[in-house]
């Protein structure tokens, strides 16, 4: 249980050496955490943040500001307030001196010059009074001992109070950013994961569940490598998880869509930054295991049995269309790493990634990353995409595709839009060629469109991530297959 301390000032009560005082933490709602925080004298600053360690001991609230659960959990009640502090308690008051007049001080000098004992009128009252506090009196009450309650009582008060803990927790939901803040509202749900609607982003975190329950996680790993484990795999019983499954999920998504920076989703989940880049990094090798081994190559019969119109009427053999993408990257410190991922095309470090789709539109191949200087016959020579072909089909790229080549070894043919060569101009029949196949090539740009949708790729890559950028950008092309058709 984790250990923790009063934040109120000149307070030492801590919950390892006083089991019987509970802790609370402050309201997240803002007009309740003013009045706390005036109550117990703080304010937020660099010195002092409210985090949801931050806790203030029972022993500043009143008997009448707490509840019994039925299970005898002591609950504070929805408008209590800490209001018993140091600075509040009563100090003990001076007794009042005597209003004596004129005439008795006299008469009590004359009585001290004569030698009478001193016993005036207010002394005797104080005398009688104190005998009536000391004189003991007895008094008897009737105790009443309650009924006992029915059957039927306590099951409607368990139901009251089951009812009050839902919408206690539905509210704390409903505050906290996860995933079930955003179920009813699509356009969220797509705005932070890109799923179209938290149903079918659900049933994926379900098929994902039963593997990822046992996945072997960066923590793991790192402690294998430094010879603190002999073996990576750990006792399911005793791993202590600091987020659930699902909220790891939906941080791994949000990081993919939105770009943040890990800082930012260590205040949002309520974890720290390292924790954040842990999870990252897991995720990203584990999705990239699991959507990897999807089969998403379609046999010759599927291609056929799906194929637009605007494919069946002039390029109906058509397997795959191929194009290049490149992401950003950090510029490298070493000038032969600068030399080597240095992209013409974009004047800046990148890498390349040889992207395929089918002419319905879906991403049916993904290849490694290369260097941004590599060409693009080379990346589709040593993508491993030419195997994948079968005599009759063709294959349909851009005019930086010089693979003719390459694919007839498989009996495959290749339609690129025509070149100029040493031509003033196209002939007719040229252009409308070049159109043509640049009005159903336009697929695969809406596809990688698609991928660049993911704002992790928006900014340079950082070094750091240079070891998980395959298995992101895999992750992020395979997860566009969750988005439906193109067309």
């Amino acid at each position: 249980m984790a250990a923790y301390h009063c934040c109120v000032p000149f307070c030492n009560n801590d919950s390892r050496y006083d089991k019987s005082l509970s802790f609370h933490s402050i309201p997240n709602n803002p007009n309740r955490k003013k009045e706390w925080l005036i109550k117990i004298k703080r304010d937020e600053g660099p010195l002092f943040k409210v985090k949801p360690h931050t806790k203030v001991c029972s022993a500043h609230f009143l008997s009448a500001d707490f509840t019994r659960s039925l299970t005898g959990m002591r609950c504070l009640t929805k408008t209590a307030t800490p209001s018993v502090f140091n600075w509040t308690k009563d100090t003990p008051s001076r007794k009042p001196p005597h209003n004596r007049t004129v005439e008795q001080t006299r008469s009590k000098k004359r009585k001290l010059e004569d030698g009478t004992p001193e016993t005036d009128q207010d002394d005797f009252h104080s005398l009688q009074s104190a005998d009536e506090i000391m004189t003991p009196t007895m008094e008897f009450h009737d105790y009443i001992q309650p009924e006992p309650m029915s059957e039927e009582s306590k099951l409607a008060k368990a139901e009251e109070h089951i009812a009050f803990l839902e919408n206690k927790l539905s509210q704390l939901s409903m505050e906290r950013f996860g995933l079930e803040r955003f179920s009813s509202d699509p356009k969220m749900i797509q705005f932070y994961t890109g799923f179209m609607s938290y149903n079918i982003l659900i049933h994926v975190f379900h098929l994902l569940q039963p593997s990822a329950e046992k996945m072997t996680r960066w923590t793991q790993i790192q402690r294998q490598r430094s010879g603190q484990s002999n073996s990576i795999n750990t006792d399911m019983t005793s791993r202590k998880e600091s987020m659930p499954l699902i909220d790891q999920f939906f941080m791994f998504l949000v990081k993919l869509r939105l770009g943040l920076f890990q800082q930012d989703l260590g205040v949002r989940f309520g974890v720290s930054q390292s924790t954040v880049s842990r999870i990252i990094i897991t995720w990203a090798n584990f999705l990239y295991f699991q959507l990897g081994s999807l089969p998403i190559w379609p046999s010759r019969d599927q291609i056929d049995m799906h194929m637009p119109e605007c494919f069946k009427a002039m390029y109906p053999k058509t397997r795959v269309v191929l194009d290049c993408t490149e992401l950003k990257i950090q510029t490298p410190s070493a000038m032969s790493l600068n030399s080597e991922f240095y992209s013409f095309y974009k004047g800046t470090n990148t890498f390349k990634g040889l992207i395929g789709i089918s002419p319905m539109g879906s991403v049916t191949f993904v290849s490694s990353l290369f260097a941004g200087s590599i060409s693009d016959k080379e990346i589709t020579k040593q993508s491993g995409i030419i195997p994948l072909l079968e005599a009759g089909d063709s294959v349909m790229a851009d005019k930086g595709f010089l693979i003719s080549d390459l694919v007839s070894t498989r009996g495959a043919t290749l339609n690129i839009p025509p070149f100029l060569s040493k031509r003033d101009q196209f002939t007719k029949e040229e252009v409308e060629e070049t159109q043509e196949i640049a009005r159903v090539r336009i697929h695969v740009e809406r596809a990688i469109r698609r991928i660049k949708e993911y704002h992790i790729f928006d900014a340079p890559l950082p070094i750091a991530l240079a070891g998980s950028a395959l298995q992101i950008w895999t992750v992020c092309c395979l997860l566009t297959l969750f988005r439906g058709p193109l067309f």
